[in-house]
């Protein structure tokens, strides 16, 4: 990697940083950059240390530098000098006599590392060390929320002809001027996460709500939990600090881990918030694996009246990952007809996929 290029990478980890909440200014960026420059730039631990000591100005930044280092680099995080650290993959680089050999120009080998299995594995089978792990790589997530064409016009180079524009300008010299354009704007699409969080959710309940909370932090949206009844979250999510977030959410939920009427639930939802606008043109998304207790007719109608009021209705059912899996549960059946995608939920990969179906949306 060149300079130019190394430095590029460094600034776009600063980039991702702050993005993660960590206050680290133009002078903090500049110090790593310089600091990095005199050290050994394909040493990992180097990297790591140089970045912690100058853009880091508190220790509530530690986590989220750890969680952004692994995200950007992959890998764990290195540990202090002296620490029995965990065997990991590792960059190996051929060496320049080793390129010239093979008749090409040194290049970087990337081995698959522990974070690579992490993404693919199922949040269910995870270890507690393992859970650790996702949390902050889920905090570490950068989501971009769908848009849409706005209705105001604004000035632009090109664009259809703007008469109010070009006149004033006409009055203003006293000749004939160029026209003046205009075009219309974007602007996000709001975005609706209903997360069900009854007994057959709960090994992936936790990881959905702190999904929403990184996606509650980064765009306009509104999240509900669904059980035996209807609960609107999207106030406690917004706190910045990722377990204040989760401990407010648990005390608002009174259902968490009990039964599950979606039919009820959706409809409680859209007669309260939906119809008044919240799922009107919005991308709504629903977490559930489709075991329903309720009236499956009630399900399906309410499914097809939220599929009239918005853009777009994704339904992610964990068990969709699975192999073999068939869409035979009985909320999952009634709903089908009404939706656009139906995703699988299992895993921090198809998280991913999520977002970008989101973004793309």
């Amino acid at each position: 990697m060149t300079g130019a290029g190394a430095s590029t990478g460094l600034v776009g980890f600063a980039r991702a940083l702050r993005h993660g909440g960590v206050a680290c200014g133009p002078e903090r960026v500049q110090a790593f950059v310089a600091a990095v420059d005199h050290l050994d730039l394909g040493r990992r631990d180097h990297v790591y240390w140089a970045g912690r000591l100058t853009l880091c100005s508190e220790p509530d930044d530690l986590p989220r530098y750890d969680a952004a280092f692994a995200a950007w680099f992959g890998g764990v995080t290195p540990q202090k000098p002296g620490r029995r650290t965990r065997q990991t993959s590792h960059l190996a680089a051929l060496t320049n006599g080793e390129a010239k050999r093979n008749g090409q120009a040194p290049t970087l080998k990337v081995a698959a590392s522990d974070v690579e299995v992490l993404r693919r594995k199922d949040i269910a089978t995870l270890s507690p060390a393992e859970k650790r792990h996702l949390r902050e790589l889920l905090a570490a997530l950068e989501p971009t929320p769908p848009t849409r064409r706005a209705l105001r016009r604004t000035p632009a180079r090109r664009g259809t002809i703007d008469p109010r524009r070009t006149l004033k300008s006409m009055l203003a010299t006293g000749e004939l001027t160029r026209p003046r354009h205009r075009r219309r704007t974007t602007r996000p699409r709001k975005v609706v996460l209903l997360i069900d969080v009854s007994g057959s959710m709960k090994p992936y309940a936790d990881a959905l709500l702190r999904f929403a909370h990184v996606v509650a932090r980064r765009m306009p949206v509104e999240v509900c939990t669904l059980g035996t009844r209807l609960t609107r979250v999207t106030r406690q999510l917004r706190h910045r600090d990722p377990e204040q977030a989760m401990a407010a959410a648990a005390r608002a939920v009174p259902d968490y881990e009990g039964g599950t009427r979606l039919g009820e639930t959706i409809k409680v939802f859209l007669d309260r918030w939906g119809q008044r606008g919240a799922a009107r043109r919005a991308v709504v998304v629903v977490c559930s694996d489709g075991w329903e207790r309720g009236d499956t007719a009630l399900l399906a109608e309410q499914a097809q009246r939220l599929g009239r009021l918005a853009h777009k209705v994704i339904w992610v059912n964990p068990h969709a990952g699975h192999d073999g899996y068939l869409p035979v549960q009985s909320g999952i059946v009634a709903a089908l007809p009404h939706l656009d995608r139906l995703l699988a939920g299992h895993s921090l990969d198809t998280l991913h996929a999520l977002l970008e179906e989101v973004r793309l949306a």
